[in-house]
């Protein structure tokens, strides 16, 4: 390149010389970075907080220095750092070998040393005791096995006994017969201090003949001498003898009226049928009232018999004689205008419910803890029939298809469907997802069941053969887990209503499925609500509270 560019013609040397000749400079071209050349081991970089670019490698000790201050005393400067906070050793260990030194741990107190095999950590004690040993290599051979008593000779029936015998060790004049002679001694004195009133109140029964009823109205007759119980005649626009259903039903909006008078809960109400001017109410006072429900509402007649809480009752047709049963472990028939009790009856087991057949008034019903159903003859006192299928206590019990057949449901989540007085179950339901069904209503059409689920929802099954669930009717917003709150209805079918365990009364559409209104009734759980079959909007609700409100 120098000997072309000195390379030139005469007349180009000429032109040379010229004072107007301009000369060009070529650009210098470096295509290595800038570097600092500086010995960085002479001072500490510290690059400053807004340093976007570093000009030469610093060193992992410098960029994790503080930015002011000492550096941090505790930070362990790790040679081999394969974490953020230190370094991890890559060990492998399969998961039986990890539970087994896992177990010997937490049971014998020492284990194997991960890091060396050969050695033992932990109580020095117990590696001396066991030597060593694992949880599955534990040394039996100190363990002594107690000696088993000869089998004897099969052929002989009276002398063999198998692998029933006993150990060596036992004390044969003993055996397995019943407690000793000391202990028999002492359990005499204990009773022989104990008072016989305490004695006599470990199970408290009813006796039958001891029950009574009282009257709290002036008198019993009025100046036609027509008993209290007549259906009164005065009430304007409400025919009592008219059919139910017959006029079209509204919600309640506001509170009416509030019966008082139970000391604690009240499980069940009823309406006397046909002309529903009187209610009954079932409480764990162990009583039964009546009330009126026109005129001054108070309480006509109280019903005393039974020891404990009264579980469920159930008017006859005509209503001049109900059923109660009671956790005391009896039903009892009463008459109602009387007061009087008619019969006693008892399966040594704790009823349920109780009802009795719509189409033959001197047969009941009951479903007892005992799993079992017994059908009562009224006339006669004596257990007819059993129906023995479910495998849990049974809760309720409902006559469906012109009284010739009922559906029972159970604590063991089934529902099963009966020819009356014939103990084989015709329909069997039961589902995966299916809950415990405490409380059944059935339709006024009695095309329908209405059975309360302990899931929060109100199911719907048909009453007639099939006993099909209706998967796009069901009821749901409420909470009743763990309460057989009995859901109602209307007198026209168009609503259905429930209480929960808050103390609010829920109604729904029965079209739609949708909530139509719920509103605060009661300060504890509602277990019933029950609509007035000819008022268009008046219900009736009782709770724990110990309250019957009545509204409007």
């Amino acid at each position: 390149m120098n000997s072309l560019a000195a390379y030139d013609s005469d007349k180009d040397s000429a032109s040379d010389s010229s004072p107007n000749q301009v000369v060009s400079k070529r650009i210098r071209i470096d295509a290595a970075p800038e570097i600092n050349t500086e010995d960085l081991s002479e001072y500490n970089y510290l690059p400053g907080v807004k340093t976007k670019e570093i000009m030469h490698n610093v060193p992992y000790q410098d960029l994790a220095r503080p930015l002011a201050g000492p550096t941090n005393p505790f930070q362990q400067d790790v040679l081999n750092k394969n974490i953020l906070t230190g370094f991890v050793e890559e060990h492998s260990m399969s998961d039986a070998t990890f539970s087994t030194m896992e177990r010997t741990y937490l049971n014998l107190g020492y284990t194997v040393n991960p890091n060396s095999q050969n050695e033992l950590i932990g109580n020095a004690a117990k590696i001396a005791e066991y030597g060593g040993a694992t949880i599955h290599e534990r040394n039996t051979k100190n363990d002594v096995k107690r000696k088993r008593k000869p089998k004897g000779d099969p052929g002989d029936v009276g002398g063999y006994k198998g692998p029933w015998a006993g150990y060596v060790d036992e004390d044969e004049e003993r055996g397995l017969s019943g407690p000793t002679e000391e202990e028999k001694a002492a359990l005499e004195a204990a009773l022989a201090s104990t008072p016989a009133a305490i004695i006599k109140q470990v199970e408290v029964v009813a006796d039958p003949g001891k029950e009574k009823s009282v009257f709290h109205g002036a008198s019993e007759f009025d100046y036609l001498g027509r008993t209290y119980m007549h259906a009164p005649t005065d009430i304007d626009g409400v025919n009592l003898h008219g059919d139910p259903g017959s006029r079209e039903c509204f919600i309640p909006k506001s509170l009416v009226h509030t019966w008082t008078g139970h000391t604690k809960g009240v499980n069940q109400i009823q309406f006397i049928p046909k002309t529903a001017h009187l209610i009954l109410s079932a409480s764990m006072d162990s009583k039964v009232k009546l009330w009126d429900v026109y005129n001054e509402r108070k309480c006509l007649r109280t019903f005393m018999g039974h020891s404990k809480g009264v579980k469920a009752i159930d008017f006859s047709n005509d209503g001049k004689r109900f059923l109660s049963c009671s956790y005391d472990k009896w039903i009892k028939l009463w008459d109602t205008e009387t007061g009087q009790c008619i019969r006693s009856f008892s399966t040594r087991r704790v009823p349920n419910c109780v009802t009795f057949n719509p189409g033959k008034q001197n047969i009941f019903l009951t479903g007892c803890a005992d799993k079992k159903v017994y059908q009562f003859d009224i006339n006669t006192g004596n257990i007819v029939q059993e129906y023995d299928q479910h495998l849990g206590a049974v809760n309720t019990v409902t006559f469906v298809d012109d009284n010739r057949r009922f559906i029972t449901t159970s604590d063991d989540k089934t529902l099963r469907a009966w020819e009356y007085g014939i103990p084989v179950v015709i329909k069997y339901v039961a589902e995966p997802d299916m809950h415990s069904m405490p409380a059944v209503t059935l339709h006024p059409s009695h095309k329908w069941l209405a059975c309360q689920s302990l899931d929060n929802q109100i199911l719907i099954y048909s009453a007639k053969d099939r006993f099909k669930l209706q998967r796009k009717k069901v009821f749901k917003g409420h909470l009743i887990a763990g309460y057989a709150c009995k859901p109602g209805f209307s007198a026209d079918g168009r609503f259905i209503m429930s209480g929960d365990s808050e103390g609010r009364v829920w109604f729904w559409d029965w079209k739609t499925c949708k909530v139509y209104k719920k509103f605060k009734a009661h300060e504890n759980v509602v277990m019933d609500c029950q609509w007035h079959p000819h008022e268009s909007s008046k219900v009736a609700t009782c709770s724990w509270d110990g309250t019957i409100k009545y509204w409007d």
